[in-house]
């Protein structure tokens, strides 16, 4: 198996030679391009996330199947909170807010309705799953 990196590197080519269509597990989950700025480096680091919608926003969970340490990009997202968004369709700056209270309960339920993999991931770890909401600029 190709590691983490390449692994994305693939999906993100994929993604954008065939339209946001890709092949293999992401197939039929609703996948975004993110791009942020690095927490430590500064540098600009992309990454394909699977998302649901919350009206205008975007919502995507910081689970990292479920391990007990939160993704890369989400540090970089709670550091650099300008992020730039690639749908298919479009491409566009966001803000990255992490979501609280009822309002990440109901979210994080959307998502896992949506994938239920998430309910699993959930499970696995001790840890709050952080969700974000990423609001067009």
């Amino acid at each position: 198996m190709p590691d983490l990196n390449e692994f994305n590197r693939n999906l993100i080519e994929e993604f954008r030679a065939n339209g946001g269509k890709v092949s293999g597990m992401f197939e039929r989950s609703p996948l975004v391009i993110l791009t942020t700025i690095g927490a430590q480096s500064g540098q600009p680091r992309t990454f394909p996330v699977v998302y649901t919608r919350d009206g205008e926003r975007l919502v995507v969970v910081a689970s990292k199947g479920g391990s007990d340490q939160n993704p890369a990009w989400y540090h970089n997202l709670v550091a650099h909170p300008t992020v730039t968004v690639e749908l298919p369709d479009e491409t566009y700056q966001a803000r990255a807010v992490v979501v609280e209270g009822d309002d990440r309960d109901r979210l994080y339920r959307a998502h896992a309705d949506r994938m239920p993999q998430f309910d699993e991931y959930q499970a696995k770890t001790a840890r709050r799953i952080p969700v974000v909401a990423l609001e067009r600029i």
